[in-house]
């Protein structure tokens, strides 16, 4: 595409190295040019960072005990700093609300945000598809299969969460191993595997719904499967959030090698790139990270590809800038959306369901201005 090899040609020499030098132009140019036009670039980074943070620091004060952001930050002064705002009891009260109820959540939203944009972004990169997601391996129906199965024969909550896991990432096994066995394009057989791999772990998460308690298990599976963030306590947010966090870090450095893979297998090859371990790293990677948002709140759509939409109409189609505000866009974006699910109605709507209300439409005002992004 048009997009991808101006970036490339930006980022490689023309010996065909991933090192950028400076072309003839470039080095004439003064130094403080190039440091502004770098500094431009990184304003939709900084932007998303501050948006980040001003979205989690309201999320904190909403709920059906207010507290007001002047507080928060007055809570958080008495807490870390040993200044004396609030009596012993007022900051009981707002270390309860603030640390133990709310903190985790956000913090779990955020994760899940994250992970699920970032890896849309990262499939929609290696496949040069603005419309894959997360869901296209089969990983969110492997992980939402294990994650049934394991309510319906596991006792502990921990090993629901492995099994969620575990499921995940066979699905992703089973995608690739076909596309391994039919060596005629590996970009479609992936696609075709990750079809076939969704539609083998829907059917076998319908055989488990068939099978469990109507009474107990399948209200539980149901509700699960909704997407719902009030399982998300510190505990579960601790344990994930290691191996989310390192899969995101891996997808960044990466970055540039998904603007390579963006031109095709041939180009890639070309200029020297492993495309066969990349693209194995980059689906591994990407894959970890969905199913662990399903072991913390079940499966929640539409994040995965309407976020890298809207952040690529921002930053544009390189991956360098495109993957660090799409990390920050999406955990803003499910933030907003857990306030909404838990404040809009007198009850909790589960998460997945108000992503998909408010998803349907975001997306079709995005996918009008979509190609503004990819060309």
């Amino acid at each position: 595409m048009t997009s991808a090899k101006a970036v490339l040609e930006e980022d490689s020499s023309n010996t065909g190295s991933l090192n950028p030098k400076l072309t003839k132009a470039e080095a004439a140019r003064p130094a403080s040019g190039r440091l502004h036009q770098e500094s431009r670039g990184q304003w939709p980074i900084i932007g998303s960072a501050l948006l980040l943070l001003a979205v989690m620091l309201i999320s904190l004060g909403l709920g059906k005990y207010p507290i007001t952001p002047k507080e928060i930050l007055l809570y958080l002064c008495q807490k870390y700093f040993g200044a004396a705002y609030f009596s012993v009891d007022r900051m009981r009260l707002l270390n309860g609300i603030i640390m133990e109820i709310r903190l985790p959540r956000i913090l779990a939203a955020a994760l899940i945000g994250s992970a699920l944009s970032t890896s849309g972004a990262a499939y929609q990169a290696m496949f040069v598809n603005p419309l894959v997601s997360p869901s296209l391996l089969g990983v969110l129906a492997g992980a939402s299969f294990g994650a049934a199965l394991g309510i319906v024969y596991l006792k502990s909550w921990f090993a629901v969460q492995l099994a969620t896991l575990f499921g995940g990432l066979v699905a992703v096994v089973v995608s690739v191993g076909i596309a391994r066995i039919y060596r005629v394009n590996t970009t479609i057989m992936l696609v075709l595997g990750g079809i076939i791999s969704g539609a083998l772990f829907s059917s076998l998460l319908s055989l488990v719904k068939y099978l469990s308690d109507p009474y107990n298990q399948l209200p539980t599976i149901v509700n699960w499967l909704m997407g719902n963030l009030t399982l998300a306590d510190r505990s579960t947010v601790i344990k994930t959030s290691i191996p989310i966090i390192l899969g995101l870090a891996v997808l960044l450095l990466f970055s540039r090698h998904l603007n390579v893979l963006s031109m095709g297998d041939e180009e890639a090859r070309a200029l020297g790139v492993n495309v066969q371990r990349v693209r194995l790293i980059v689906i591994f990677c990407a894959t970890v990270v969905s199913a662990l948002t399903v072991v913390i709140a079940g499966t929640i759509g539409w994040v995965g590809l309407i976020i890298p939409h809207f952040t690529r109409m921002i930053t544009g189609p390189d991956n360098q800038k495109l993957i660090p505000a799409t990390i920050l866009i999406g955990a803003a974006y499910l933030i907003v959306v857990d306030d909404i699910s838990r404040l809009a109605f007198s009850y909790e709507i589960p998460i997945g369901i108000v992503t998909a209300l408010v998803g349907i439409p975001c997306f079709a005002f995005v996918l009008r201005n979509a190609r503004k992004g990819w060309s």
